[in-house]
């Protein structure tokens, strides 16, 4: 049988396989069956900064009484304490009734205090923490290196009070995204998840309002982080690539393995398909390893990557050359 056995942020994973952050892992019997399904890892659900602070907000302005600035203090430390204690909870619940690796997530846009939640995440258990950092930047005045900043200055300070592993979940809008991972390879981060799935805005034009577009993610979706993954897992060393989003089979998932990914992260298969979908996905990736006679996933790891195949340039190339070529 073929060793699937893969290690992701010095975590040992019995396959690379991992549930990504979302509704699918916010309870424990939601990640039981993950793990009877066949999964390596799972993310927790994101403690969302964002979330929280409306929630705040939201307690501030409808409440009645609260004319003293002790008031609002309040319950804007009450509303912070009890979100985390129960996503605490959820760490500590999940460790107890699994044996695979639990990543946290913090979803956060800002370097202050959300970050010290990391210490008492760590302290609950969690094998690892995932930052999911974005920020939509809208000021015309601003400097593309501030706006960088942000994500070294929130990974410095979290690495600063915990010990447990850090991996960065980022999106693809960096005018260099080489050197955003390898900044943070030396900056104590020991991973990359690429890439975000993010909100996308949507108009009904006939209700001229703004809505979501579609949430979940389709198999085509898979070509930009296939790229990012082979590039990026060939030139920058010291640090872990999870591939996400567009992964929705096992061939996908191969498929990032064969560019250079530790390991790949899915969602939108699971929400469309349930947690059988991911059985089949490991059936799928030990049937194709004893078709290519790799006894184990090191055999092929990164063979299709930027430094390994004989035209890199593959990787580069942005426009329909080969293929309008033939059109008049």
């Amino acid at each position: 049988m073929a060793n699937l056995e893969t290690t992701y942020l010095g975590l040992k994973l019995k396959n690379p396989v991992v549930v990504s952050s979302s509704g699918l892992t916010n309870s424990v019997d939601k990640i039981k069956k993950l793990e009877e399904a066949g999964a390596g890892a799972v993310v927790l659900k994101s403690l969302f900064e964002e979330q929280i602070n409306h929630e705040i907000n939201h307690e501030i302005k409808t409440g009645h009484g609260f004319d003293y600035p002790e008031a609002v203090d309040y319950i804007r430390g009450y509303t912070r304490d009890h979100s985390v204690a129960s996503y605490l909870q959820l760490i500590r619940e999940a460790k107890a009734a699994t044996g695979i690796p639990v990543i946290a997530s913090i979803n956060c846009f800002s370097a202050d205090e959300w970050v010290n939640f990391a210490q008492e995440i760590q302290d609950a258990g969690a094998d690892a923490i995932e930052l999911n950092v974005f920020r939509v930047n809208t000021n015309k005045n601003s400097a593309a290196e501030d706006y960088e900043q942000l994500y070294f200055d929130i990974a410095e300070m979290v690495n600063e009070v915990i010990t447990i592993p850090v991996s960065m979940k980022i999106g693809p809008y960096f005018s260099n995204l080489v050197k955003m991972v390898d900044r943070f390879s030396v900056s104590g981060v020991k991973g990359v998840v690429l890439f975000n799935r993010f909100y996308e805005p949507d108009i009904d034009i006939y209700t001229l309002q703004l809505k979501s577009a579609e949430v979940f993610s389709t198999p085509a979706d898979i070509r930009q982080s296939l790229r990012w993954v082979a590039i990026t897992s060939s030139k920058v060393k010291n640090i872990d690539i999870a591939a996400s989003t567009g992964i929705h089979d096992g061939a996908a998932i191969v498929k990032q393995l064969l560019s250079g990914a530790q390991v790949a992260q899915v969602c939108s298969a699971v929400y469309k398909n349930g947690p059988t979908v991911i059985t089949r996905m490991i059936d799928f990736i030990e049937k194709w390893m004893k078709e290519k006679n790799f006894s184990s996933i090191a055999d092929f790891r990164g063979k299709m990557g930027y430094r390994s195949i004989k035209n890199p340039v593959m990787y580069e190339r942005a426009q329909f050359m080969k293929y309008f070529s033939n059109f008049e």
